[in-house]
């Protein structure tokens, strides 16, 4: 028999009874019924339920050991009785009579019960991630990461997508966060960046012939936590497709995420095509381009109604109203609760009307508002007797900001938000350009993206008013990925990073690979880069992302079972020609 099992924990059955067996794993839990010793015993593969009678030589010993202690167990496997069968696990017809342990593993006593679960700070959870990482929640959402990942590779594989590695140290990228920089013993003075994103090497596997791309790529990023990004590292399903239009990267993502989806989660739905929805449309119906569908109210913009309006709270603001059908006999309390609610997000308060069955405005704002108001707004919300109408006023991001909360938690209230189902949707036709906060123009997406229009538009549009070729995919009010048409023309590319202030020595000296690579031929092509990351955390329905991660950093960005970042020893530093500049104390100078 093999040193330390004969089987897992989890695979006997009862056509395993009267089978000896030899089981390693942890000491879960212990029930002692006097003179009989009930042990559940725990592997990767699950439990199974160990029975030990007092004349057996491992009695004692199992009676005294801690929780989390490693044994191994030989015994035979007895059909339990019908009144003590656990239907509740997959071991639950049979139990396992131990003759002989070894104790394989001690254990000292620990900072938190493995077992039963308790609630425990992030910070020591991360600091016993090892621990942590028992416990059967995460456990679980550890293997759903690894099965959702094999299953990725499996339907790309299928689609014909050939999965290659790309360059881990590289050149710095402006992708739109901080780079991790690695410096270079080798040339003194110089570093490598960690890839933001394996953007331009899988653009020039595409310039290389290559087609079609996949990879499970770790990208990092010096950047703030968040509940739905992990500081520092992620990874993400980065695509690309050579003669490639918006359309054929829609459909390839489409296929793989409605099959995944219903083969992780079987019990919620799931529709396809997904919507396209421009990303006007998005901030104009629902304040916010990762819009969540499964809330089924939207925003309207009534600001033209109040233009000249007699009522200065809302004249001459921009002011957003979120309809609510048959509200009609919902309790003041849910007004006042809305109210408080958006308060919380910001606002300074929330203004509201209801329609009476007389077709009349009832409510605080009521008589503020003319009769020519109250048509109009009718008429814009589509309002009926029973509809309820929450009003946002002020600036126009700020409003659409708390608006766009106030119609997903108004949806939940009001009973008008899907439960169980993951809702997708594109959002199409970014802005190529923005504004920054210091007047100039600049890239407001990916910056290899292609302009819808091409060289034309590039040098004859206003630059806010050019389109690209630029999209996401959002599922559930979270935003998986970005993608785009790439730009495959050096004449175009000069133009564009020209009108965000670069000038063709910059481009060169910055992007040099990839534009020498579009001097020779290269194809159309098209990419996409959804994060794996957050697609496990909405399959495992976990609000942080950190709860999807083997070993995730802090909201500081701080690894507390290794002890990163750490103190570097000087002879470390000089060996990389480096010293270090402390920032300036509170109290005075940098010494």
């Amino acid at each position: 028999m093999h040193r330390y099992r004969s089987h897992t924990c989890g695979e006997l059955r009862a056509t395993d009874v009267n089978t000896d067996v030899r089981l390693s794993g942890w000491l879960h839990n212990r029930r002692d019924l006097g003179g009989v010793l009930f042990i559940d015993l725990r592997d990767n593969s699950g439990v199974v339920q160990l029975v030990v009678r007092s004349d057996s030589p491992a009695y004692e010993a199992l009676g005294s050991l801690p929780k989390e202690t490693v044994l191994r167990a030989d015994g035979r496997v007895l059909r339990r009785l019908a009144e003590n069968v656990n239907p509740e696990i997959p071991t639950g017809e049979i139990e396992v009579q131990v003759g002989e342990i070894e104790v394989l593993g001690s254990a000292d006593p620990l900072p938190f019960s493995v077992f039963p679960e308790e609630h425990v700070g992030e910070e020591t959870r991360l600091t016993y991630r090892f621990l942590d990482l028992r416990r059967q929640r995460m456990h679980n959402n550890i293997l759903l990461r690894s099965a959702v990942i094999r299953s990725i590779r499996d339907k790309m594989n299928a689609r014909g997508f050939l999965e290659l590695q790309t360059p881990i140290l590289s050149a710095t990228s402006p992708e739109g966060a901080r780079d991790f920089l690695v410096p270079s013993r080798l040339h003194p003075g110089k570093f490598y960046a960690l890839p933001q994103a394996p953007q331009q090497f899988k653009q020039l596997l595409m310039v290389s012939g290559f087609d079609r791309y996949f990879q499970i790529a770790p990208c990092f990023r010096d950047e703030d936590s968040r509940a739905d990004r992990s500081p520092g590292e992620f990874y993400q399903l980065d695509v690309e497709m050579s003669f490639a239009e918006q359309e054929d990267v829609f459909q390839t993502i489409e296929q793989v995420f409605a099959e995944l989806f219903a083969e992780f989660a079987p019990n919620s739905e799931t529709t396809s095509p997904f919507p396209r929805i421009s990303y006007r449309d998005a901030m104009l119906r629902y304040g916010t381009d990762k819009p969540d569908l499964r809330a089924k109210l939207e925003l309207v913009d009534v600001s033209g109604i109040f233009a000249d309006s007699e009522f200065r709270a809302f004249a001459g603001k921009h002011v957003r109203a979120l309809p609510i059908p048959n509200c009609g006999d919902q309790p003041r309390s849910f007004f006042d609760q809305m109210g408080d609610f958006a308060v919380e997000h910001g606002a300074k308060g929330l203004a509201w009307v209801r329609i009476d069955e007389q077709g009349k405005f009832t409510g605080p704002i009521a008589k503020f508002l003319t009769e020519n108001d109250t048509q109009q707004l009718v008429a814009e919300v589509k309002g009926e007797p029973g509809t309820a109408i929450f009003f946002g006023a002020g600036d126009e991001d700020d409003v659409a900001k708390i608006m766009s909360e106030v119609r997903v938690e108004a949806a939940k209230r009001a009973g008008l938000f899907e439960d169980n189902a993951f809702r997708f949707c594109w959002i199409v036709d970014f802005p190529m350009y923005e504004k920054a906060d210091d007047g100039t123009v600049d890239f407001s997406h990916n910056p290899f993206s292609m302009p819808q229009g091409g060289l034309d538009a590039l040098r004859t549009q206003t630059p806010l008013d050019i389109l690209a070729w630029q999209y996401d995919i959002v599922c559930n009010g979270i935003e998986l990925s970005s993608g785009a048409v790439r730009n495959h023309s050096p004449e175009i590319m000069y133009e564009a990073f020209r009108i965000a202030g670069y000038n063709k020595e910059q481009v060169d000296a910055q992007f040099g690979g990839m534009i020498r690579a579009f001097h020779y031929g290269a194809p159309p092509h098209a990419g996409i880069a959804p994060g794996v990351d957050r697609i496990v955390m909405l399959l495992a329905d976990e609000p942080n992302i950190r709860e999807t991660i083997a070993f995730p950093l802090n909201g500081n960005a701080q690894d507390l079972l290794m002890g990163a970042p750490s103190v570097v020893e000087e002879a470390r530093l000089k060996e990389l020609n480096l010293s270090l500049r402390k920032p300036p104390a509170k109290d005075g100078p940098a010494s």
